[in-house]
Formats: structure tokens, C-alpha cells, sequence
């Protein structure tokens, strides 16, 4: 269950450099150059997210952005492995990337072949904060969602700062895409370190592919007349 540090939430936009301006002046999400938007996830929790890859990334690499009614929230890439290569926290711009050495590495294609990956990994901020980030996804059956089969998960994970000290705690479910290579969110609950409890639903109600009506639309379509709390706190992989 990676994708989201859920230490920022993100509540709008505001690192535009990462973004085409095009998306930000229009209801139509535009990838940057060398990149090939693939598909749009319609979610519940008042939230839509834009799936692309890049010519100039390695292999598997895949980027997704996730918008709210007032804009892009939150970046992120991960590799094949669906590992935190990188997370863009777009309300203050701050970047959390992978520490290449862990002692359990995610692995996609583990949980795929064994039912379960545990992980144990580590995340730097571009202000020098390490967190290390502690659980496993498990998977529990199968389901089809707008003709999409998708694997269904179950998660725990927490988030330590460097001193030891927990600071999140997480866990619920979310699914999986094998043609992907990808997870998407799902009903959570999650707590941190001042005894806040946040629970999020940001299952995929629609998947848009290229020629379908609402491929990249920026617009979110589910639950948005209802407020939300704690946005961003379970947004996928």
C-alpha cells in the first residue's frame, strides 16, 4: 500500500512547475512532454487522479496525479514494483523520495505470487526528514469495478520518524490492477501521533481510458457535496 505518505495532506495546488499550465486553466488534464497520459480514475472522496508514463523514466515507471475541485493536490511516481520512487506534496511543494537501501523493499510482483509482502523502507524529505515505513498488503479476493478486474487488498502501515517516535498508523483496504501494475485507494482509517483519527473511502468509481468520455477531465465527480476531512490522508500508490 504505497503512494501516499499521508504526513502532508495535500489541500490544493500550489507547486504549478510540476504541472503543464494547460491543466491548470483548463478541465483537461495534460501530462508533460515525453509523457502519454493512459488513464483517469473518477474516486469517491470528491477526487480524480490522472495515470501517465514518461519516456525519459526507467522502465515500469508511472506517474499518477491526483486533483480535488480546486486543483492538483499531490504527485507522485512509482516503479514497477509500485515502490515510493518520489511524492509531491502540492500545497507546500515539499518531495519525499525512496532511500535505495531497505531491509524489505515493496514488492508488487511478490504480493502477486504469495498473497502477502511485508516491507521496511525508509523516505527522505527535500527538508531532511527520514521516515521509516513499516507494514504489509495482503491480498483478499477479486472484484470487477466499471469492467475493470481488480485484485482486492488488505494493509497495515506505519510511518516512524527517525527518533522511533510513531507517527501515522494506517490500514484497510484498496485494489490492485495487474494490467496497470498499480494499487488504488479504498476505505481506510488513520491515526496519528496527537490521537487523531481520520477514516477515508477514495475507492475507483470510473476508469476513463484514451477515446472514453472524461478522459482527462480534472473535475471530480463522487461524493463532492459532502465535506471533506483529511484529504489526501488515503490517496493509493
Amino acid at each position: 500500500m504505497r503512494d501516499s505518505l499521508a504526513i502532508r495532506a495535500g489541500v490544493l495546488a500550489a507547486a504549478a512547475a510540476l504541472l503543464p499550465a494547460a491543466a491548470a486553466l483548463s478541465a483537461e488534464f495534460r501530462p508533460p512532454a515525453g509523457c502519454t497520459l493512459e488513464l483517469t480514475v473518477q474516486q469517491r472522496s470528491c477526487t480524480v487522479a490522472q495515470h501517465y508514463r514518461c519516456e525519459s523514466d526507467a522502465p515500469g515507471d508511472q506517474h499518477v496525479v491526483y486533483f480535488d475541485r480546486e486543483g492538483a493536490v499531490y504527485h507522485s511516481r512509482i516503479d514497477v514494483e509500485t515502490r515510493w520512487m518520489e511524492s509531491t506534496d502540492l500545497a507546500n511543494g515539499i518531495t519525499d523520495r525512496l532511500v535505495p537501501e531497505a531491509r524489505d523493499h515493496a514488492s508488487l510482483s511478490g504480493l502477486l505470487q504469495t498473497g502477502r509482502d511485508d516491507f521496511d523502507f525508509w523516505t527522505v524529505s527535500d527538508s531532511g526528514e527520514r521516515l521509516r515505513h513499516i507494514g504489509h498488503d495482503e491480498l483478499t479476493g477479486r472484484v470487477e469495478i466499471d469492467g475493470e478486474q481488480l485484485d482486492t487488498t488488505r494493509f497495515q502501515l506505519r510511518s516512524f520518524a527517525e527518533t522511533g517516535e510513531l507517527l501515522i498508523e494506517r490500514s484497510g483496504t484498496q485494489f490492485v490492477s495487474r494490467e496497470f501494475g498499480r494499487f488504488f485507494g479504498g476505505v481506510e482509517r488513520s491515526g496519528d501521533w496527537q490521537g487523531q483519527t481520520v477514516d477515508s473511502d477514495d475507492s475507483p468509481m470510473r476508469f476513463v481510458r484514451p477515446g472514453e468520455r472524461g478522459f482527462g477531465s480534472i473535475r471530480p465527480e463522487y461524493d463532492c457535496d459532502v465535506q471533506m476531512v483529511g484529504l489526501g490522508a488515503g490517496l493509493a500508490r
